[in-house]
């Protein structure tokens, strides 16, 4: 009788089209292509089972869909991209960010509404006045002046609106998330953007007692809406809104406090009702901050009418706190779940950085019911400037060198490209394997997509400073076993397709010199530290 571990068995192929990927944590393999590893039965692999880490891939365990990636078009970004750039740098990059086609397949970008402390401009809203002025009829809002990208345009004309205009002529279906970091300082008791302050809840402008036209609650959210309708006269729909970003945040540049409380009663009796006449399309996205501020069930300071006003949460991912994502997601299990800002520092080490992008961004909260990723500045240059608040050394997704236009890809556009080449629009996240419980600790963790044709998606991240052996399968392949090493804080990426492969490789960077000192690190701490 013949032995059946003696030769290798003979397992059909399942997909027609395969691709797998290897990116280090240091970057010397940069999306580098490795072949295909042969289906092999587990007792036959090199070491046999107890040599490498067994990664199951389960279609049948479906979750949330996955929406998309990308990053933040600040007026810092735009500025370096418009301006640092000529027509022909500008257009290449951004084909290679957002083209679903042949580039990275970007499809998101935040946008300030108004600025932030990245800006390359003096600080503005769309409807600045001295304090004590009111113009609640909104008559002296703009955008800016001049025509988009002319050298004397103002405000989101110069820069930002432009540079979001060619990003849509080559990727239309890009979605635009818009966050406030400040109202205008007419509408704040301290009659300034920075600082904090608060909206002037409860007070009154105009003529008369109408909610919607005479409250500063109702001229803020018909503010937020002109917004929207005014971007829509340049080629540019808002997809979603936040109401605040941080607004447990009174920094020293725009800025405005909220509580959780006046975030859901202003969204659920101003802004939502205000969209909802003439974008009710348009998402509304609760917080917009930190893990740290929920410190406790959220249903404990919004009724489920005010929930429903909602779409889903945004957080950021600055503090080790993530688990406390689920007093919102168990709060409100309809909720999506968007990460709508991190960054790394310039001088953060190889693990540090790889357990921000890799470990927590790209596989931790995926696991746990992220649809979303935006991260924060798409470009900062050489010193990680421009910044009107004066900090250096935060990293950009690229760097952009101020002077020649010259590009640098960090960590961060490899953990966005890994998603947005490999895993198609409308694909949900499905079940896989991990032995990490926070995914910077233990050991290998993943996360893994399904797409609308069946094709599967997979992104391994290894945690530890060593290359560990994964062996891969998908669910109903038996048996069937791909080995593959996985480099220290690095990931491998496979996709499994019925269709033709975006096959584009990344392109190499330019030579220059970073600058980021002096640094400025508070409030940027790598997981666990």
């Amino acid at each position: 009788m013949s032995n059946p571990a003696a030769a290798p068995a003979t397992i059909p192929i399942a997909y027609p089209y395969e691709a797998w990927t290897v990116t280090s944590g240091d970057l010397a393999q940069r999306r580098a292509p490795i072949a295909t590893p042969p289906e092999t039965p587990a007792a036959q692999l090199p070491g046999g089972p107890a040599a490498s880490v067994p990664i199951v891939i389960d279609p049948a365990d479906r979750r949330q869909p996955w929406v998309g990636q990308g990053a933040a078009i600040t007026d810092s970004a735009a500025s370096l991209i418009w301006g640092a750039m000529d027509a022909d740098q500008r257009h290449r990059l951004l084909a290679e960010l957002f083209d679903p086609v042949s580039g990275a397949g970007f499809n998101m970008v935040r946008v300030p509404i108004g600025s932030t402390d990245f800006n390359e401009q003096d600080y503005y809203t769309y409807d600045d006045l001295p304090f004590g002025e009111h113009d609640c009829r909104l008559d002296r809002f703009r955008l800016g002046t001049g025509e988009p990208g002319a050298p004397d345009a103002t405000g989101d004309l110069k820069y930002i609106v432009p540079v979001l205009q060619e990003i849509r002529s080559i990727n239309p279906g890009v979605k635009v998330v818009a966050s406030p970091w400040s109202a205008p300082a007419w509408m704040k008791n301290t009659g300034h953007l920075t600082l904090g302050g608060r909206l002037r809840f409860g007070e009154w402008t105009g003529n008369g007692f109408d909610p919607m036209k005479d409250s500063f609650e109702g001229v803020y959210a018909r503010y937020l809406v002109r917004y929207i309708d005014e971007m829509a006269k340049y080629g540019i729909p808002v997809w979603a809104l936040t109401i605040q970003n941080e607004p447990a945040n009174a920094s020293p540049w725009p800025a405005m406090i909220w509580s959780h409380k006046e975030m859901a009663a202003f969204g659920a009796n101003y802004l939502r009702p205000a969209l909802d006449a003439t974008h009710p399309e348009v998402k509304l996205f609760f917080l917009d901050d930190n893990t740290h501020t929920l410190t406790h069930p959220l249903d404990e300071d919004i009724t489920a009418h005010e929930a429903a006003s909602f779409d889903g949460i945004a957080v950021h991912t600055y503090e080790s706190t993530y688990g406390n994502l689920f007093n919102a997601t168990r709060s409100f299990p309809n909720w999506s779940v968007m990460m709508s800002e991190r960054r790394c520092m310039m001088r953060d080490s190889v693990e540090d950085a790889s357990h921000i992008m890799f470990g927590v961004s790209s596989t931790w909260l995926i696991r746990n019911g992220m649809g979303m990723i935006t991260l924060w500045n798409l470009a900062l240059d050489e010193r990680g400037l421009p910044n009107k608040a004066g900090s250096t050394g935060r990293r950009g997704v690229v760097t952009i060198q101020h002077e020649t236009g010259e590009v640098q890809r960090n960590l961060e556009y490899f953990m966005l490209r890994n998603l947005g080449q490999d895993v198609p629009a409308g694909s949900v996240v499905i079940g896989s394997s991990s032995y990490s419980p926070n995914g910077y600790e233990g050991g290998l963790t993943s996360a893994a997509f399904l797409a609308p044709d069946g094709s599967v998606s997979a992104i391994i991240y290894n945690p530890t400073g060593s290359a560990v052996t994964a062996r891969v399968t998908v669910s109903g392949r038996g048996d069937a076993w791909q080995a593959v090493d996985v480099p220290a804080w690095g990931t491998v990426t496979v996709r499994k397709s019925f269709a033709p492969l975006n096959l584009s490789d990344v392109p190499a960077d330019d030579d220059f010199p970073l600058d980021p000192s002096p640094a400025h690190f508070s409030g940027d701490r790598a997981p666990g530290r």
